[in-house]
């Protein structure tokens, strides 16, 4: 799951991001020290949690949740300041947790969940797809163990097509490179197939793979996926890409090739 923090003060803003991150519930932390950065923010993106200090210049934190609650409704606020007086305010606004500095990461841990639990989100897996660099699939910020290699290249390619179907032929020529798609390879992708199959019954996301008659494909709206972000011209996301895409595998060099065009084309307009 996805969290941002705010707080004026950079030290504390640090050391509650270093807390949440410890976490594995959140796999992804963001940090800002205005209302301003954060709103911006939230324009192009959504956020779990929002994790706000109180007392800051300008915008403080209550404001800030009112106009996080009017975009994201759903998002959970958990407020953390130094006064206590400010728990009434907090709680005008329907916060989900209230914590005094300094904090702790048991504390911090257990309000944190209970804050997404109140808006149904514990028990949703959070699928992550990593591709800048190595392919890894995360669930709820623990990564999948795929028991065959051929499986795990499978979904990356399917990952790669991001939600475009994919035939069998074409994924045994994926997988050996242009081999004959002949009776024994096709019993071999069968194996390929059931074994992944397996692995996302095992971690509980059989549903973000779709299997039809001849072709299968994966449904990138159930999963976050650093490269579609960065397609959709997500900033944290074209930050995080540092000229490496899937680098396992040799057919990603295609798209490798496509992401850096797209910068190239981007950073010219920019000048």
């Amino acid at each position: 799951m996805k969290a941002i923090c705010v707080d004026d003060e950079e030290l504390i803003l640090q050391l509650t991001m270093s807390l949440c991150r410890e976490l594995p519930v959140l796999d992804e932390v963001y940090g800002f020290e205005t209302a301003e950065e954060t709103i911006a923010w939230l324009e192009k993106n959504t956020t779990d949690i929002a994790v706000l200090d109180i007392d800051m210049p300008g915008m403080n934190g209550i404001k800030l949740a009112e106009r996080i609650r009017e975009k994201h409704p759903d998002t959970a606020i958990l407020f953390l300041t130094g006064y206590a007086q400010y728990a009434v305010d907090a709680f005008s606004v329907h916060a989900d947790g209230y914590l005094l500095k300094p904090i702790g990461k048991e504390r911090l841990a257990a309000e944190v969940e209970y804050a997404l639990s109140r808006h149904g989100k514990k028990d949703v897996p959070r699928i992550t797809v990593r591709t800048f660099g190595d392919f890894d699939v995360l669930v709820d910020g623990q990564p999948v163990a795929f028991s065959r290699s051929k499986a795990k290249e499978l979904l990356a390619y399917l990952v790669d097509r991001q939600g475009g179907t994919v035939t069998r032929a074409g994924l045994s020529a994926i997988l050996w490179e242009e081999e004959p798609y002949d009776r024994s390879r096709q019993k071999q992708l069968d194996v390929i197939i059931r074994s992944l199959r397996d692995t996302l019954t095992e971690y509980g996301i059989s549903d973000i793979m779709e299997m039809q008659k001849g072709s299968l494909r994966i449904c990138p709206e159930k999963i976050d996926i650093d490269i579609v972000r960065l397609f959709d011209g997500n900033e944290d996301a074209v930050k995080a890409y540092h000229g490496e895409y899937m680098s396992s595998y040799s057919w990603a060099s295609v798209t490798e090739a496509y992401i850096d065009r797209i910068l190239e084309n981007r950073q010219q307009k920019g000048n």
